[in-house]
């Protein structure tokens, strides 16, 4: 871990979401036939990106200060997820956010650490229909639903 690389990023990201905080309670309260309105998801997000960055900060405090050793740069694994990020994006439509979702994280956490692949589709899929459940069936917001042909 690099103490100095980790405060600036800290930063920010702290930054960040204080941003999307002020940012989205300029956006109206409501929204037509839904019960949450537009600013309550990205006031959300913002505030957890705050907590994570001062969490961040505060972890830094405790970094040794010996020389930190500079870790292989992993290109393919970089390749990979950007790749499939750009698949996520242009497929999100068509696909729907379930189903994405799911696969851009099994392949994300594949990437990342090989093996355990029960527990990545079991991560990926608690994580995209819960998602799904929370903000579609709970708060009555809006995502990409199922493909036609799933329906």
């Amino acid at each position: 871990m690099n103490k100095t690389a980790d405060r600036i990023a800290a930063a920010a990201f702290l930054a960040v979401g204080a941003l999307f905080m002020a940012e989205s309670l300029r956006l109206s309260k409501s929204a037509y036939g839904s019960a949450v309105g537009p600013n309550v998801f990205p006031f959300l997000l913002g505030l957890v990106l705050v907590f994570l960055s001062i969490k961040l900060l505060f972890e830094t405090r405790s970094y040794s200060d010996a020389a930190d050793e500079k870790p292989p740069r992993q290109y393919k694994k970089f390749l990979v997820i950007f790749i499939a990020a750009v698949f996520y994006a242009a497929l999100l439509e068509t696909v729907g956010y379930v189903i994405t979702t799911f696969l851009f994280l099994v392949i994300g956490f594949q990437t990342m650490e090989k093996g355990a692949l029960w527990k990545s589709i079991a991560i990926a899929a608690g994580f995209s229909l819960g998602v799904y459940g929370l903000y579609v069936k709970l708060l009555q917001g809006t995502l990409p639903s199922w493909p036609i042909w799933f329906q």
